[in-house]
């Protein structure tokens, strides 16, 4: 399965599926919070949300070309990622594109 932000693929002719997305909602767990939450006085990164956020995208990813291959693409371009709070320490990601077929 071909990913691409672009909107066309070099080379194919291309039928547009249609809107692909995968999601998913993530938090860290409470100890690890208070942890960040003290990071937040002293400065730093937050290595335990790095890895939580690039966690979810994985996930979200996954998702979005699992209902792509439902669909028979080839590839999904336009791909973009969102991301919000949901709440305290939780967030939303969510990876979307338009699934395509490559014509032949």
């Amino acid at each position: 399965m071909i990913l691409t932000t672009t909107d066309t693929i070099t080379g194919k002719e291309l039928e547009m599926l249609g809107l692909v997305k995968g999601s998913t909602i993530q938090t860290v767990n409470a100890v690890r919070d208070i942890g960040a939450g003290l990071k937040t006085l002293v400065g730093g990164e937050l290595t335990r949300y790095n890895e939580m956020m690039n966690d979810a995208r994985a996930l979200a990813t996954k998702r979005m070309v699992a209902e792509a291959e439902e669909l028979g693409a080839d590839a999904v371009v336009a791909v973009r990622y969102s991301s919000a709070s949901v709440m305290q320490s939780a967030a939303e990601v969510m990876a979307y594109g338009t699934a395509v077929r490559f014509r032949t």
